[in-house]
């Protein structure tokens, strides 16, 4: 409500345009009608975020990048693996495998085994209802005697997380990492991940105010310096296109 807020004061202060920055767009997972009478609370923001007259919508990984189609105003869904990536890869990790925490990250996952040079592993997550909660409960792929990197795009709970990192400490992996583009714990999640064999979740800074103490293996990988890059570039109006790389 903030941001429609602001975006229509700005317009009616005949700004000659409005760009909105949403480093966590967060109903982007609302990106379908997947039961009858139910709200696509993602198109719903978007057209909100539009009637309010917005000109231009950055943010950083959404869930579904067809939410990007809810919008008629160009969106810059910047991505913060070549961030993560760059972190993760200054710790020099050995025997390195990268594991997608569900086929439905498959895709996603491959482009950071790329990245990272590494193997890919995929993991079988079951969800039996509508709550944050899922299980882990078969692993495609060899992790014996590697590093495991998990990999998603968010989390609430850690639940997938840790469910993932159990499956690959079964199947033989020496150690367990996990890396996510926006971390918004609860206390639930912080002490699932405290309890865990997952040694590190790196994520970023895209959720300013976090509803919960950290934990110590939380390290937060500022993505500040992307989205500076992405403003001056849309400002001088030259291309974004080499932030996507």
């Amino acid at each position: 409500m903030e941001l429609l807020f602001w975006i229509d004061a700005f317009k009616r202060a005949s700004a000659a345009s409005v760009t909105a920055v949403i480093p966590y767009f967060s109903y982007a997972k609302g990106d379908k009608k997947d039961e009858p009478r139910v709200s696509i609370r993602a198109r719903v923001c978007a057209d909100a975020i539009e009637a309010a007259g917005v000109d231009r919508v950055v943010t950083l990984d959404l869930h579904a990048p067809q939410v990007q189609g809810f919008f008629k105003v160009p969106v810059d869904d910047l991505y913060a693996l070549p961030v993560l990536c760059e972190a993760i890869s200054a710790k020099s990790l050995p025997d390195l495998v990268v594991v997608a925490p569900d086929a439905g990250f498959a895709k996603k996952a491959r482009q950071w085994s790329e990245r990272l040079h590494a193997p890919l592993a995929i993991a079988d997550k079951r969800r039996v209802d509508h709550s944050e909660s899922a299980e882990v409960v078969e692993l495609i792929g060899s992790v014996e005697g590697r590093t495991a990197l998990i990999v998603d795009d968010f989390t609430i709970s850690a639940g997938t997380l840790v469910d993932a990192a159990r499956i690959v400490v079964e199947r033989g992996a020496a150690s367990v990492y996990a890396a996510v583009s926006h971390g918004l714990l609860t206390e639930t999640a912080i002490e699932r991940l405290d309890a865990s064999p997952i040694e590190r979740l790196f994520m970023t800074d895209s959720v300013e105010t976090q509803p919960v103490t950290l934990s110590s293996k939380v390290e937060v990988i500022s993505v500040a310096g992307l989205f500076g890059e992405a403003i001056r570039r849309i400002f001088r109006r030259e291309s974004v296109s080499d932030l996507f790389a």
